[in-house]
């Protein structure tokens, strides 16, 4: 949920940056774009934490049912 908010905050800034470039709002721009590819690292960072922690999920249902295997 947490990636799809970032991922969408990422491309609002994505378009407010291209209509200040427009307007040759050079430094507005910048921030904005620079906003931007925070929203869009934050987006990435969530979904990396996601993967690991189901990963993490996975590997401690493996390791339970090898225990109660070996009982």
């Amino acid at each position: 949920m947490t990636e799809h908010i970032f991922s969408i905050v990422a491309t609002l800034f994505a378009v407010a940056a291209g209509v200040l470039l427009w307007r040759n709002n050079l430094p507005a721009a910048f921030v904005t774009a620079t906003l931007g590819a925070v929203a869009w690292f934050l987006s990435y960072r969530a979904q990396m934490r996601a993967k690991v922690a189901a990963a993490e999920e996975m590997a401690s249902a493996q390791e339970s049912d090898e225990e109660s295997d070996d009982e």
